[in-house]
This record gives C-alpha cells, structure tokens and sequence, in this order.
C-alpha cells in the first residue's frame, strides 16, 4: 500500500500507527509521559504547553535587557535587537501530512516514541561562538551567560556598577562585579550593603570617643586638648595663657591648674588671689609677753617695749615727752609719738596714706606740718588740709621688702605769747615684699 509523500508498506504504516497511537495514549493520559523543563501540562488540551518565563518569572533578564519568550524557554536582549530572532523557532509539520511521525526537533527513538533531538550536543545549532546554547524541548536557545548581554549578535560583559549594584564602591568584572566598602565600613552578608563601623568599640580615644558615619572623633576632658595624631589629649598649660590667672604663682596641673601664694599669704576663696595671713590674731608668731606683735602684708614684726632716750621719759605706751624744766628739751620736739602702718610694695600713686592733726589748740596760734626726716629718696610729701590737720601723700612707688622711718613734725607758733614748739610723730612703714 502506498501513501502521498513517501511509500510505507502495509507492515511499516502498521507500525507507525501503532506508536502514534501509543504517543497519543500517552499524551492523553498525562501519565505515562511528563513534560519537559520549559513546559507544563495542560489537563483541558491534554498535551505540553510552553511556558511564559517572562510573565512567571520575576525579573528574568537584568538591565535594559528584554524578555522574549521562546518555545521551552526565554531570550534576554537588547531593545535594538528585540524585534530581531536570535534563533530559528521551531515549527511543526503540517498535521495534514501524516507521512511525518514527530514534529521537528524531534526524532523517533529506538521504542518508537518521539524524542527531542539536542541541537546543542550534537552541535547542529546556530549559535554565535560568543553565545551559549540552551536545548529546549523541539529546539534550542542561543543566549548569554549571567554577566552578558547580545548586543549586534555578540556577547558583550554587562558593567554592573552603571546601574548601582553596590552601596559604596564597585569593581567590574567580566561576566560578574564586586563590591568593596570606604574606609570606616564593613561589607556585608548580602555583598552590596555597607555597615558603619563603630570605631569606638575598640577605645581609640585617650579620652571621649563619638562615632560617626564612618568614622570617629576623639574629644578631651577639660583642661586637656587633642593633639595631632587626633586620638591622643594633651594636657594644657593655663599657666601659659595669661600672666594674670593667679596673683602671685601658677601651677599647672593635669587637666587644671591652682594658685599658691608666697609665705605670710593664704590662697583666698576664689583660688587666684592672696590674703595676708595675720600671725598675730592666729597666734603664729615668737613674740614674748613683753612684745607686741605688729602684722603687716606677708609678715610680722615683734615690737620690744618703748624705752624713751634722755632727755625724754616715757608720757604713755607709746609716746615720750621732754619736759619743758629741762635745760636739755630747749629746742628739742616736745613729745615723740610712735606710730606704724604697712604699705604694699609698689602701691599705686598718688596716694593719701597717713593723717595728722593738732590734738589742742592755742587762740592765736597755727601750725605747720613737715617731714623732718626719713624722706631722703624724695617718696613722700604733706599736704595741709586744714589750719590744724595735713596728710601724708605717697608720691612715688616704694618697692620692698623695706622698713621706713619717717619723723612727721607739726609746728606750733604763736605770735601773740612769742611761743614756737614742735611734736614729732615717728612713723615706721612696713614695705611688703609683694604688690598685695
């Protein structure tokens, strides 16, 4: 028996009818033959159907790559090329020609069933030698490796770092890229991701440590600042600064500094200034009984008792007088009273330091006041306040320590009765060592 398109024998068509119909069954049944990756099982059409990889797939190609949905799989590609096939898509025999018992890219196989032929074994396929062949169920794909796009039929290495891949800095490599991070960050387990490190953990601070993105900074206590190497304090030297942060001497200290004073001075509340210690009201002093203790700034001095010269006798505890009945007291002051009083050394001038005054006065009479003595380096003058009182004015800076002497006289003349007299006030000034 003859059949159109090509001669089969009674025995053969029998046997080529006999596995079709097998094919069939077996098609039908959806059991006794599965479906190929790239395919799945339709119950209504009772056969393998293609599967959309671009639909089903979440983001199949990378890029700007395309997806273009073949028979038993799927092609990435560029938009320039999308309209253009990368393969020849597998076609079927017309059903109306039965003479073929597969479809193309099938072959009958030894059990007589059909089976797909592997163009890419079997090297019959048309890929680009830049490309990779993929078999497919009825025929093959002709695509690129992970990392590659077609671009004009050719392979060409996708630069992944123009599509911001990595968080920080990125490397490309061919086929594939790697992804570092900046100094101060960590990569990590996702390989794009950076994650700040906290420098701090490790205490690169001698002091305070504050991270940052990606870095730190180090700050210092008070007193101390950073020095040039960022993480180190260094203690500060106020002392340096100013002349004027303590009254007398500054020490510096780490992280601060204090005053001190010189001997015969406390440290005042505020920490800066001096006071002067009184050894005479605190009992710090070698005074006797006999003395009397005299505090002047920074010191002290022991004050023996008055012992008046001849011609004078003691008038008071601390005043002599000559009496008039001496011969001796003709034109002697008629009484010497002792004073003191400290100054600070270099005290600013001018300035009113010392007053004095007649105690008694005559009708008819005026006085004169006047430094007799003492003032042999010019410091000091008076000035007459009143007919019966004058100051003593500090013209000049005196500079100690220093003890001066000085006899103050007031003059007494009385025209009326012809009587001319005078009294002495000795003053001895204290100088201290230091300007408080």
């Amino acid at each position: 028996m003859q059949f159109a398109g090509r001669g089969l024998n009674s025995s053969t068509y029998q046997r080529v009818l006999t596995a079709l119909i097998f094919l069939l069954c077996c098609f039908q049944s959806g059991r006794s033959q599965g479906c190929r990756e790239g395919f799945v099982y339709d119950r209504r059409a009772r056969q393998c159907i293609d599967v959309d990889e671009c639909r089903t797939v979440p983001d199949p190609c990378r890029g700007d790559m395309r997806c273009v949905n073949r028979n038993g799989g799927y092609l990435c590609m560029t938009q320039s090329l999308y309209s253009q096939p990368a393969y020849p898509e597998p076609s079927f025999p017309d059903t109306s020609r039965p003479s073929t018992p597969c479809v193309l890219g099938y072959t009958l196989g030894e059990d007589g069933t059909c089976v797909d032929i592997d163009e890419c074994e079997a090297q019959s396929h048309q890929c680009n030698p830049t490309q990779v062949c993929i078999n497919t169920a009825g025929g093959y794909t002709c695509s690129c490796t992970e990392g590659f796009w077609l671009v004009g039929g050719q392979c060409q290495d996708i630069d992944e770092c123009r599509y911001g891949y990595c968080q920080q800095l990125c490397a490309n490599l061919p086929g594939s890229y790697s992804c570092s991070c900046n100094p101060g960050f960590n990569l990590n387990t996702d390989s794009r991701t950076c994650q700040d490190i906290d420098e701090c953990e490790t205490d690169p601070c001698t002091h305070g440590c504050l991270n940052t993105y990606g870095s730190f900074m180090c700050n210092c206590d008070e007193g101390f600042e950073l020095a040039a190497d960022g993480t180190t304090c260094t203690d500060l030297d106020e002392c340096s600064f100013s002349d004027f942060l303590c009254q007398h001497t500054c020490l510096n200290t780490p992280g601060s500094f204090s005053c001190a004073c010189p001997p015969g001075y406390y440290v005042f509340e505020d920490g800066r200034s001096c006071e002067d210690l009184n050894e005479c009201d605190s009992g710090n002093n070698t005074c006797t009984t006999a003395q009397v203790c005299f505090n002047f700034q920074g010191g002290y001095t022991c004050l023996d008792p008055l012992i008046c010269q001849p011609p004078y006798i003691e008038f008071s505890d601390n005043q002599c007088m000559c009496p008039a009945e001496n011969p001796a007291c003709r034109d002697r002051p008629f009484t010497i009273l002792y004073r003191h009083m400290d100054l600070s050394s270099g005290r600013s001038v001018p300035a009113d330091i010392f007053q004095m005054q007649a105690t008694t006065r005559y009708p008819g009479a005026f006085y004169i006041f006047q430094i007799k003595s003492g003032n042999e380096g010019r410091e000091f003058y008076m000035r007459q306040t009143s007919n019966v009182s004058a100051t003593l004015v500090l013209a000049r800076p005196v500079r100690g320590p220093k003890t001066v002497v000085l006899d103050l006289e007031m003059v007494t003349v009385n025209n009326v009765i012809n009587f001319r007299g005078s009294s002495i006030i000795r003053l001895t000034i204290f100088v201290s060592e230091h300007p408080f």
